[in-house]
């Protein structure tokens, strides 16, 4: 009888732990469908598994095989009792994971032997881990630490842990798929308003100049581009010209020409000399820029009564002229690139058109553009185009050197803007 009677303790305890469990289970699952929140998720899966095996900490740790790469982890969160400090998943305990993927329980892990060497945290003393797993993909790690009273974890532990990974392993991962489609919907929209940004900073027309011959180009790697160009009417009936590459890439870097343009646009009217204009910019944009962004330009001020340039480069690509005869030469005047140095001195010189010179102003986008073999283009073969179609229209001599650039590279993808500014004198 009294056999009996302890049998039917047993057989209740057992169902009244059946029904916890699957209570605890139920909350779990409508507190998970009810977020998409990645930091909520992670800290509910936590506190559930936490109270469920009356753990004293745990964390997940979700894992990816980058390509190229070793194995990372992400420590998303951690769920603490007391003052102790948080706990990180053992890079150890993450290496058997992945290879054996089925639950871990260590009631002694400094004795373990799969684990000899293994320099544990002196405030960890027992341990209980299961895999996250969709579609027989490990995506990481549920871990709680230490089972309160200075108890050891259990057999119904394991189980019931192992069931709250299960459980919440397709939440986790359809949570980092709603995440990454965020971020690329961010992402997205932040092209579309640098490309709005740069669409608007691009020149429309050039201006119809008595005895010139002017035409820009400017093709962007993706769909924003880190390239500058402009032709601008300032004082004295000139005109200022640039070209220029800003460092970065999507609104950061659209953002910055914009700050390049206005910049330049400003100093240019009130500025005497290239050398004045570019001096001022620089210690404008030094005081503006973020720490690590840079411009490369050449500036250029076009007297096209006295058909003569005057210009300064800051650390761009030599501009090119080429003479009705043939006869090519580079502007080789040269300085430190925009924004680095605040009080950096630019030089100036000029440089007379006669008719038939043109001037070419290039984005290293052409010089440097590579094909399958990944041999450059090459300021050679740039030369030679120039000299076969000096005789062109500026707008011709642009289409026939954009041309030449895409045949070299072939299938190759473009890796750089190409950008490109003739002015030739024509009477």
């Amino acid at each position: 009888m009294n056999s009996q009677v302890e049998d039917l303790r047993r057989e209740n305890a057992r169902l009244q732990r059946a029904v916890g469990e699957l209570s605890m289970l139920n909350d779990l699952a409508r507190d998970l469908g009810a977020s998409l929140d990645p930091d909520k998720i992670m800290n509910k899966i936590v506190r559930r598994a936490i109270k469920a095996v009356d753990a004293s900490q745990g964390v997940v740790t979700l894992v990816s095989e980058a390509e190229h790469s070793s194995l990372k982890t992400l420590i998303r969160t951690s769920s603490a009792s007391g003052e102790r400090r948080s706990f990180h998943l053992n890079e150890s305990v993450l290496g058997w994971m992945l290879i054996n993927r089925k639950p871990l329980l260590l009631n002694s892990p400094r004795g373990d032997d799969r684990f000899k060497g293994v320099r544990w945290d002196e405030s960890v003393q027992t341990l209980l881990a299961a895999p996250l797993m969709t579609k027989s993909r490990l995506i990481g790690v549920l871990a709680v630490y230490n089972k309160r009273q200075g108890a050891t974890f259990t057999d119904d532990d394991q189980r019931l842990l192992s069931i709250i990974a299960a459980q919440s392993a397709q939440i986790v991962e359809n949570t980092r798929l709603y995440e990454e489609e965020q971020t690329l919907s961010r992402m997205r929209e932040e092209l579309q308003l640098a490309n709005e940004i740069q669409t608007g900073l691009q020149l429309k027309d050039y201006p119809d100049l008595p005895g010139y011959d002017i035409h820009g180009i400017s093709e962007p790697a993706r769909s924003v581009g880190g390239d500058y160009i402009d032709f601008f009417p300032i004082p004295g009936n000139r005109y200022m010209l640039c070209v220029g590459d800003v460092s970065g890439k999507g609104l950061p870097a659209s953002l910055l020409m914009a700050n390049v343009q206005a910049t330049l646009r400003s100093q240019a009217v009130w500025s005497d000399s290239a050398a004045e204009c570019l001096s001022r910019a620089n210690a404008q944009l030094c005081d503006s820029v973020r720490r690590g962004n840079f411009v490369t330009l050449f500036y250029g001020v076009l007297d096209h009564a006295g058909h003569s340039i005057e210009f300064a480069n800051a650390g761009h690509n030599r501009p090119i002229i080429v003479k009705a005869d043939a006869t090519t030469f580079e502007l080789e005047l040269g300085g430190l690139v925009l924004g680095v140095k605040r009080d950096f001195p630019y030089s100036q010189d000029s440089v007379a058109l006669d008719i038939g010179d043109a001037l070419c102003v290039y984005s290293d986008g052409i010089s440097e553009a590579m094909n399958l073999h990944r041999q450059q283009f090459g300021e050679e073969r740039l030369l030679r185009v120039i000299v076969e179609h000096r005789r062109a229209s500026a707008e011709d001599l642009s289409k026939a050197i954009l041309q030449s650039v895409q045949d070299f590279v072939g299938q190759a993808q473009q890796h750089d803007d190409i950008t490109l500014l003739i002015v030739k004198r024509v009477a």
